[in-house]
């Protein structure tokens, strides 16, 4: 098989495209255009094996706060990542994009790394955690109905941090948080993503997937896009799939 339609092998970036025809991929007997399949060349990106769901959101830059998120599936978890549905406009942190911290490897020379309160959203691969949003949803995605006294911990000395919790259930020892039901609509239908989970000082906390507002100023490190895109991905997911999570800009994915 050519080196142009694996995931995880290759360079960090590719910088042409192969100059002879490629064939088309047979996959399950049905013949895929090469234009479907995910063609990403990082070697600190490796897909976990287990997983055939992705969100995949490109920027222009590190600095954009606008991008695209494509959905890819693959039945067999071995082989390549086939677009599902329609590109859908996202927006991003104000700022842009910085190395997070989840199942990829930072850059040693990377310029632009996520820390708490920065405005920028977090590149590199995350699982999905869960659903959200202020009512039930049934779909057959983990998905949890948030109060007014859940608050999620932007503390770094709180030992919290980084968590979701039940106000009313914890000793409080932190001074900075956010409910998880607002008073506007942004969290109605969201998803969390599984960014430091280990809870690293000041990495940066909270980052969701949620409804956008009406202006383009950008999150303060979310992912945001319209209500009814959120409501079908959440109706597209499926807990077994393990579902991730890929951002970067298009200059750290190749052509």
């Amino acid at each position: 098989m050519k080196r142009l339609l694996l995931l995880t092998l290759g360079i960090t970036f590719f910088s042409a495209c192969q100059s002879e025809a490629t064939p088309e991929i047979n996959m399950n007997r049905v013949e895929i255009p090469q234009s479907e399949l995910l063609q990403l060349h990082n070697k600190n990106i490796t897909f976990p094996k287990d997983s055939s769901q992705l969100l995949f959101v490109t920027t222009p830059n590190w600095n954009s706060r606008e991008g695209t998120l494509q959905r890819y599936e693959r039945i067999d978890k071995s082989e390549a990542w086939k677009k599902v549905g329609e590109p859908i406009s996202i927006i991003l942190g104000r700022n842009g994009l910085a190395w997070g911290l989840g199942l990829h490897n930072t850059p040693k020379n990377a310029q632009y790394i996520k820390k708490e309160g920065d405005g920028r959203s977090p590149a590199g691969l995350f699982y999905l955690g869960n659903g959200f949003g202020y009512q039930d949803f049934k779909i057959d995605f983990p998905y949890k109905v948030y109060k007014r006294t859940d608050h999620c911990v932007d503390d770094s000395n709180s030992k919290w941090y980084n968590k979701i919790i039940d106000s009313t259930k914890v000793t409080k020892d932190y001074k900075s948080f956010e409910h998880m039901k607002l008073k506007n609509n942004l969290y109605e239908y969201g998803i969390t993503v599984n960014h430091n989970p280990k809870q690293i000082k000041n990495a940066g906390s909270c980052i969701f997937m949620h409804i956008r507002s009406g202006n383009r100023k950008g999150t303060a490190g979310c992912t945001a896009m319209t209500e009814d895109k959120i409501k079908e991905i959440l109706m597209w997911l499926k807990g077994e799939e393990k579902p991730l999570l890929l951002q970067l800009p298009k200059g750290e994915v190749g052509n």
